[in-house]
């Protein structure tokens, strides 16, 4: 399935709910599909039926990750009888118009959020941009990671704004794997039981005060965490239906223009590694968020071109889909 977190509205405000993309073109609402079909088999009154529905289909992201396979199995079975349907309710909505809603971050609040930097192309040039001579021996030894801002995400179709201490913005493209299984020490060879599914990441970096934060020896900090800066979507892949990640074509466009191409089979540093070095000692939980790192030659950066107030991202990944957002300098 192809999981999407979105607002509908609702008598007391938008309220967050998941949905499952039909066709491309329709989102059904997985909580409302089950409540409608306890009804419809006579299983319990609606108040009944409203408590089971919310149980078993969670309209939180998390919660419903949180359920593991049985959230998942109701929640087919509920898009499966909603496809089987002739004829739906009007005044309890199910199915949208995908342009009819607004999406949020392919998982709005998650526990954690770890981006890694787990593709050596994108670490030789990224670092021959910044005058650096070679490789650290250590990048070789494990796995590395950041902490992001989990509190600054942002989603397909929004506006990222350019953070006012910035000069150069820049893009990143990446694959993220959502942590569907609680665990810890988790074996590598058992690693890719503990993947919900996958998910587009751009990384956007002020890349004039990353250089200068982690120059001592510190950071990334303000050169990632700021509003709208992490975006994350335009939904979650379950892992049964990309069954193979490590096999995608990656692609960036500009204002409609291709600036980059690659492949997520080149990445050094795999998800099944990433989940059994992060683990170590730690505590994993259903909704984190393990980010790639940058693709090679998937950023401004390596290539030498830089964003412009107003310019179009779009990062295109293979069996995921396209996420799309507009950079844009607020009035000051």
């Amino acid at each position: 399935m192809k999981l999407m977190a979105f607002q509908v509205p609702a008598p007391d405000g938008p309220a967050a709910r998941i949905g499952a993309l039909v066709d491309g073109e329709r989102v059904v609402d997985l909580t409302s599909a089950c409540y409608v079909h306890l009804l419809r088999e006579g299983r319990c009154d609606p108040r009944g039926a409203a408590r089971i529905a919310r149980a078993l289909v969670p309209p939180d992201m998390v919660a419903f990750i949180e359920g593991g396979q049985r959230a998942l199995d109701a929640a087919r079975e509920a898009l499966d009888w909603v496809r089987d349907q002739e004829e739906l309710p009007e005044e309890i909505p199910v199915i949208h118009p995908l342009d009819s809603v607004k999406p949020l971050p392919a998982v709005p609040r998650p526990p954690l959020l770890r981006d890694f930097m787990a593709f050596e192309e994108h670490v030789k040039g990224s670092m021959k941009a910044m005058g650096m001579a070679e490789v650290p021996k250590m990048w070789y030894e494990f796995p590395v990671f950041y902490k992001g801002n989990a509190q600054s995400l942002s989603a397909h179709g929004d506006d990222v704004l350019w953070p006012s201490y910035s000069r150069l913005l820049d893009f990143e493209l990446e694959i993220a794997a959502i942590i569907g299984r609680r665990g810890t020490d988790i074996p590598e060879e058992r690693a890719r039981e503990h993947i919900f599914g996958y998910t587009i990441l751009n990384d956007f970096s002020a890349r004039d005060i990353q250089g200068r934060e982690m120059s001592v020896g510190l950071g990334p900090a303000k050169g990632k965490d700021f509003r709208t800066g992490t975006v994350l979507g335009p939904w979650i892949v379950t892992a049964e239906e990309l069954p193979d990640p490590y096999n995608l074509a990656m692609r960036v466009r500009v204002n409609g223009e291709v600036w980059s191409e690659g492949h997520s089979g080149t990445i050094h540093w795999r998800f099944e590694q990433m989940i059994a070095h992060a683990s170590r000692s730690e505590t994993l939980y259903p909704g984190e968020v393990f980010g790639s790192g940058t693709v090679g030659r998937g950023c401004g950066l390596e290539l030498g071109r830089w964003l412009k107030p107003g310019d179009v991202v779009e990062l295109e990944v293979e069996g995921i889909g396209v996420l799309r957002n507009r950079v844009v300098r607020p009035d000051r």
